[in-house]
């Protein structure tokens, strides 16, 4: 019984809550001794588990991995590097590296992508946490327009190309340096508009503060913020959007 249908059966009464958590402990996860692999979270949350590589050895995102995919689940892992890749690559030899990304993505087959999601960086040194999101999108099963280096440095490369921003059901903004590209942005396009800061920018920028704390202190309306350089926490929140637009 998935997790919805136990809520949805505490909801009518037919069972207790008593029962619902002995039924939620006996969900599935893999123990590998280093990590808990969350078997359930797809069903869940409509994401499978994720595995973030930075911190973890190469048997280990490779552990993990073969779990999942015992499963049939497919792999997402984010923040690995190339060494990372060609220990994963030994076992999955179907595995495919985004270099720019830093992810690796494992599965039987490409997802029919639907909707659209645009992915908005300002400059040339944000495309690493633009592709991370990108990447994401992707791997959910969202169509994505990358549209690089239009930042409000040059404010006719992004006006050129706000048509083609505007035929998207989420929007992702990255910008570093003084983080104004989403709210110039906020200010244009009537669609739901994610803000990514990133680390990059001079001096003071204290390692992306100076970006998030612009965009938290946005004054254009209804924009959604996640942290610094978490370029896949963008990518799941345009797909949550998408998907309901789409619907």
């Amino acid at each position: 019984m998935q997790l919805r249908d136990i809520l949805q059966q505490v909801a009518d009464g037919n069972i207790t809550i008593d029962e619902a958590l002995k039924n939620m402990e006996q969900r599935p996860e893999i123990d590998l001794g280093f990590a808990r692999v969350d078997l359930d979270r797809i069903e869940r949350c409509g994401i499978p588990e994720v595995i973030f590589a930075a911190g973890k050895t190469p048997e280990q995102v490779a552990g993990i991995a073969a779990a999942m995919r015992e499963k049939s689940q497919p792999v997402l892992a984010t923040r690995a590097g190339p060494d990372i890749y060609e220990h994963v690559l030994r076992t999955f030899p179907g595995a495919q590296y985004f270099e720019s990304a830093r992810a690796i993505v494992i599965r039987d087959d490409v997802p029919e992508l639907t909707g659209r999601i645009a992915v908005v960086s300002a400059g040339t040194s944000d495309q690493p946490i633009a592709e991370e999101a990108a990447v994401t999108c992707e791997f959910l099963g969202g169509k994505v327009d990358r549209i690089a280096d239009v930042g409000v440095a040059g404010l006719h490369r992004l006006l050129k190309r706000v048509d083609k921003i505007r035929q998207a059901q989420a929007v992702i903004a990255v910008a570093g340096m003084e983080g104004a590209l989403p709210s110039v942005l906020g200010g244009i396009i009537d669609r739901p508009l994610i803000a990514l800061p990133t680390s990059v920018g001079y001096g003071m920028n204290m390692n992306g503060l100076a970006a998030l704390l612009a965009m938290l202190n946005s004054c254009a309306p209804g924009i959604t913020i996640v942290n610094v350089d978490n370029g896949f926490g963008a990518g799941v929140a345009a797909t949550m959007i998408n998907r309901i637009s789409g619907q």
